[in-house]
């Protein structure tokens, strides 16, 4: 995307090409994202076949250990100096390798015991560094499109209906494309089959991102800064640190949601494996329409307040589903409906506002780390889903879940609790800890006022 020359970022209105060029990473970014996190459970317990337990640990020690290579990610794109910008090339260099890894990842070796364990850490650890190798660099580009807040929430809405795109798709055809290629909904070779065709697909959508999209946020003129100075810079930055709070808490409520909700259908839901794929569907347009009403709402009541409203009602109707009868799928319906629509505003509102962190700390100190800034985000996305998926893992093997056989009222009673009350305790932490972080409108107008005179100087 070009844009006029001699124009300043400052006085760029990105456009609805542009935004919608963003939003196609993130429809590539969820076509292994929502694999992951709806069918990964379900995938290593009842076609890798993994035990629980032994599932659930896994995915806490390779998310969090990937969780903490992500600073380094951000920091190297921070530094990454090319035709393109900083960011933007990641797109193109990591999209193959991270197909790769995902369908490996996706692969059932002909081997068992120890040496099959081995193999899924492995292949689930090169996965995840290269998830965080395209997605950090892809989310810092949120940044430096435009120094525009307003413009940047915008953005990051039609990023998130982007994002939500993967959903209608996967929950209607990953089972039945397995199905197709394996002859059983837990065929090996289906599945692996199935990840490949949405990994092709993704290295294409991240391309179109790089080619419609353009930087044009430039930090201050000055001295290189070293990775300890930024680094100490990050610590400092409070707003900075409150949002990782947030991100871990939330995250972990949605992965654990995400990520039984398979069983529970599968499960506790009389006759609810044909349910599924339907009941996610309306969910996931219900969450499209309360991402679309994010920008508008977010300028009328600011974006801390937004966000904190919908989480706290995203909590209280969470833990309210333990109380609707599976049987009556209407209402499970509906519920789930009404939870996805409200819950919807808090992914691009969380965003934007990491956007706006970077912005603060250039305010602040004179330096910007936008990349860095940023894998505070993708940090924050691990470390949930690590506690998000090793709860769920550990939290099955509890209350006596077992693959292939039907199960009893107490495993029941736990997959209903971790799809209601479990995860609402994220959902309060999160919101909690949103009433410490000081970057209200007036803060942003004026950083936004003081930034441009300064990078115009």
């Amino acid at each position: 995307m070009a844009e006029p020359a001699g124009l300043p970022a400052a006085a760029v209105r990105l456009s609805v090409a542009e935004k919608v060029g963003y939003g196609f990473g993130d429809l590539a970014s969820n076509l292994f994202w929502q694999m992951f996190s709806i069918f990964i459970a379900k995938y290593y317990t009842d076609v890798f076949l993994l035990g629980a337990a032994t599932m659930g640990t896994m995915l806490l020690v390779t998310r969090v250990a990937d969780a903490f290579v992500d600073p380094v990610i951000g920091a190297i794109a921070d530094r990454t100096h090319t035709r393109w910008g900083h960011f933007r090339p990641y797109l193109v260099w990591m999209a193959l390798p991270m197909a790769l890894a995902a369908v490996a990842t996706f692969s059932v070796p002909a081997y068992g015991g120890t040496a099959r364990v081995v193999y899924a850490y492995v292949t689930l650890t090169l996965m995840m560094v290269a998830y965080s190798a395209i997605n950090i660099p892809y989310s810092a580009l949120l940044g430096v499109l435009t120094p525009d807040s307003k413009d940047r929430t915008s953005a990051s809405a039609y990023r998130f209906v982007m994002a939500l795109l993967p959903v209608f798709l996967i929950v209607n055809t990953a089972m039945p494309m397995a199905k197709h290629f394996g002859g059983d909904e837990n065929s090996p070779a289906g599945w692996q089959m199935t990840m490949t065709i949405y990994a092709g697909a993704a290295v294409l959508l991240y391309g179109l991102t790089f080619l419609m999209t353009k930087e044009r946020v430039r930090p201050e003129a000055g001295p290189p800064s070293s990775l300890r100075r930024d680094l100490a810079d990050l610590r400092a930055n409070r707003p900075w640190v409150v949002l990782c709070v947030v991100g871990i808490a939330a995250l972990t409520y949605a992965n654990i949601r995400n990520t039984v909700a398979i069983y529970y259908f599968e499960n506790v839901v009389p006759g609810g494996k044909d349910y599924f794929g339907p009941v996610m569907t309306t969910g996931a347009g219900a969450f499209i329409a309360g991402v679309m009403l994010t920008s508008p709402l977010a300028r009328r009541f600011g974006k801390r307040r937004f966000y904190m409203v919908s989480m706290a009602l995203t909590a209280v109707l969470t833990a309210a589903f333990y109380f609707v009868p599976p049987e009556r799928i209407g209402w499970v319906w509906a519920a789930n409906t009404l939870i996805n629509l409200v819950a919807a505003p808090t992914a691009p509102l969380v965003w934007a506002m990491y956007a706006d962190t970077a912005d603060y700390s250039e305010w602040k100190t004179g330096r910007r780390a936008t990349g860095l800034t940023f894998s505070a985000a993708s940090f924050a996305q691990k470390l949930g889903w690590a506690l998000g998926g090793a709860g769920t893992g550990w939290l099955l093997a509890y209350f006596g879940y077992r693959a292939g056989v039907a199960q009893g009222a107490r495993t029941l009673q736990g997959i209903t609790m971790m799809m209601s009350v479990i995860p609402a305790v994220g959902a309060l932490v999160a919101m909690a800890a949103l009433w410490f972080y000081e970057i209200d409108e007036p803060m942003v107008e004026r950083m936004g006022v003081d930034l441009a005179r300064r990078r115009t100087a």
